[in-house]
């Protein structure tokens, strides 16, 4: 079985698969939770979005952002990741 640690980087090299760097600005591990059953770990993992706006505003005000977090389902026993979902703030 992995440990969190591992868990933690299948997730990252599973969101780093999907999406370009550039696209996950100050990553980071937000929570883990290993399932009651031990067969899966749930890596929530957060990271930066700018929010665009298109009001006249944007050229005095810096730009806004806000937090994304994604939940990455890793197999506790392979270290495949199987799913990624949005979680709710």
């Amino acid at each position: 079985m992995l440990d969190v640690k591992e868990a933690v980087a299948a997730a990252i090299e599973f969101i780093k698969h999907l999406y370009d760097d550039k696209a996950l600005p100050d990553l980071r591990l937000e929570e883990v939770e290993l399932a009651d059953d031990e067969q899966y770990w749930f890596v929530t993992l957060g990271f930066r979005n700018l929010v665009q706006s298109n009001s006249p505003l944007d050229a005095i005000v810096p730009p806004r952002h806000e937090r994304i977090y994604k939940v990455i389902k890793v197999d506790a026993l392979t270290g495949r990741s199987l799913a990624m979902t949005i979680r709710e703030t």
